[in-house]
């Protein structure tokens, strides 16, 4: 760090004046304050979201057979054709994601903290929130199962490493040999159903985290989040109930 030095008056020797320190850059400094982690906590919540429910999508070609969904999957890592590399544009989607999922936790952590320091104490009366719900209390919850669900997808379905029967490229039979197994299904289901009450929450609170708060906004909140949220749930869950009553088969 640079100093200054003047002499002192009356003798002693210079005074050392630290130079003021420089302002981080306004990013750091609007991601600092609670406006900011609001907005980022959004903002990757919607990125999070579109995933989501495109992932979801993409999915039900497992209902037209081992051909389509394959295929699917093949697209995907071939997104870009020829200008680029194979799996690189892949790659760099789902290195954006966990990004978005670090800042998205990290943002609703710090939230927490500062909420906390704010108020060391809890209320000793009731308080009247606004849209308190069941999802709204159990969002840290919700959270914290939904990241070790994420893991566990990942070593089962894109590793392997949680599937003995996994084959590189055949997401089909990859999906079939993993709803088959009866644990597996039901922790699909119910991390699923923790990913809904998660996501009926978000989506219902994201507009007003960054300011859309309306009357009529407010007014749609509650059904596109219940659209969102349902939609999404049905059909990640329709998937090991599938395979577990035949539905979807190798054979």
């Amino acid at each position: 760090m640079a100093v200054t030095t003047r002499p002192t008056p009356g003798g002693g020797g210079p005074k050392v004046n630290p130079s003021p320190r420089r302002p981080a850059p306004w990013v750091v400094q609007f991601y600092r304050s609670a406006v900011g982690k609001k907005w980022v906590m959004a903002l990757t919540g919607m990125m999070i979201m579109g995933f989501v429910v495109v992932h979801a999508l993409g999915n039900l070609k497992m209902y037209i057979g081992p051909e389509s969904i394959n295929s699917y999957g093949e697209a995907l890592r071939d997104l870009g054709g020829h200008l680029v590399p194979r799996t690189h544009l892949l790659w760099i989607m789902r290195f954006g994601l966990i990004a978005a999922f670090a800042l998205h936790i990290h943002s609703a952590y710090s939230l927490t903290r500062m909420n906390h320091r704010a108020r060391p104490q809890k209320y000793e009366a009731p308080r009247d929130y606004i849209a308190v719900d069941f999802a709204a209390k159990t969002m840290r919850y919700t959270g914290v199962v939904i990241a070790l669900y994420i893991l566990f997808h990942l070593a089962d379905l894109t590793w392997g490493t949680a599937n003995p029967d996994f084959v590189r490229g055949d997401v089909y039979a990859n999906l079939v040999h993993s709803f088959e197994r009866v644990p597996v299904a039901i922790i699909y289901i119910l991390a699923n159903l923790a990913l809904g009450l998660h996501l009926f929450h978000g989506a219902s609170s994201m507009f007003q985290s960054i300011g859309v708060n309306n009357e009529r906004v407010r007014n749609l909140r509650p059904y596109i989040a219940g659209a969102v949220a349902l939609s999404v749930t049905a059909i990640n869950v329709s998937y090991p109930l599938a395979v577990q009553f035949g539905i979807v088969s190798l054979g």
